[in-house]
């Protein structure tokens, strides 16, 4: 944890998801002001669109932070890592596709490189490709989906145990037991997504926030198995067309436009869940209030440490019980 922390030049072990076309500033900044690693999503926004949102990072803070690019998404993804150096951007998040190319360009220029891994040999690729962390995403995670449908709580400790790099894990995690859990399982530290949706500085839609506030723990639906490319929403009447059109039978291409930028853009900053789609983890049912982001950081590492010393409590107990 420590490690990380360092490495990151951050206060805790907490990293911001990308939330790519409807990443922005202001939540981000939250984030590394809290203490954690805020994170700008590039999804398949244009070069200018991203840059000004860098620009409008540096002046709202001088914590770190990062830049998320899902290589496959993005149209544009060489000349985001020729923006990110132009910046200086102290860390890059790099998911969605084959990080090889980029690792050592950004690493020549002083900047931290993670790489999203769904699977222990995808995390074995990636440390061999040289990515200073890795960030392992479990099959409870909301938006774009590994088609492996591995979870979080048997891919930690799998790719733990295969790599000497700092593993982060995400999915499923939003509270301090999912922190906690996640270090007993030889995580360095979390990646979060849904839960900083529901925060007060979050600028989404409150209909996006009271969705997830009154979610229950089955309220989430994948979609796009029947095209190979799997994401995890919200349910929502848009959601619920989406699956019946495609167990209907959807092309490709279909599928394409009814989860295009335009339609997220509508569900979550919009609020129109008519006509689009919002999405989320299945910590959905665990979410139960809009706190501020340092609240939820604070609370996160507080009742991380009390889960932690209680289990640890209960453990000794246990052991010396056996030894009478």
């Amino acid at each position: 944890m420590k490690h990380l922390c360092d490495l990151l030049q951050i206060d805790l072990p907490i990293i911001q998801g990308g939330m790519g076309n409807i990443s922005n500033a202001e939540l981000a900044t939250a984030v590394s002001e809290a203490g954690g690693l805020g994170t700008i999503g590039c999804g398949t926004m244009t070069p200018n669109e991203v840059e000004q949102m860098i620009l409008q990072m540096k002046k709202l803070t001088k914590k770190n932070f990062a830049v998320n690019i899902a290589i496959n998404v993005s149209p544009y993804t060489q000349e985001l890592i020729d923006l990110i150096i132009k910046h200086d951007v102290p860390v890059v998040s790099l998911s969605a596709g084959n990080p090889f190319p980029y690792i050592s360009v950004l690493q020549d220029h002083g900047i931290k490189v993670l790489v999203l891994v769904a699977s222990v040999k995808h995390a074995e690729k990636a440390e061999s490709a040289g990515a200073d962390i890795l960030v392992a995403e479990g099959f409870e995670a909301a938006g774009i989906n590994s088609s492996l449908e591995l979870t979080t709580f048997t891919l930690i400790p799998q790719i733990v145990k295969c790599v000497e790099i700092p593993v982060v894990a995400a999915g499923g995690i939003g509270d301090g037991k999912g922190l906690a859990a996640a270090l007993m399982l030889g995580a360095s530290g979390v990646q979060i997504g849904t839960r900083l949706i529901a925060t007060q500085e979050a600028p989404f839609h409150e209909k996006y926030k009271q969705s997830l506030v009154n979610a229950s723990d089955t309220e989430t639906i994948i979609v796009g198995r029947s095209v190979g490319k799997l994401r995890r929403l919200l349910k929502t009447p848009f959601s619920r067309e989406l699956d019946e059109r495609e167990k209907e039978g959807l092309t490709p291409d279909q599928y394409g436009e009814m989860t295009s930028e335009m339609h997220h853009v509508k569900g979550a900053i919009e609020g129109d869940l008519e006509n689009g789609f919002i999405n989320s983890g299945q910590i959905a049912g665990l979410i139960d209030h809009i706190p501020s982001v340092k609240d939820l950081l604070e609370s996160m590492m507080q009742d991380a440490k009390l889960q932690i010393d209680h289990t640890v409590r209960a453990f000794e107990s246990m052991i010396k019980k056996e030894n009478k």
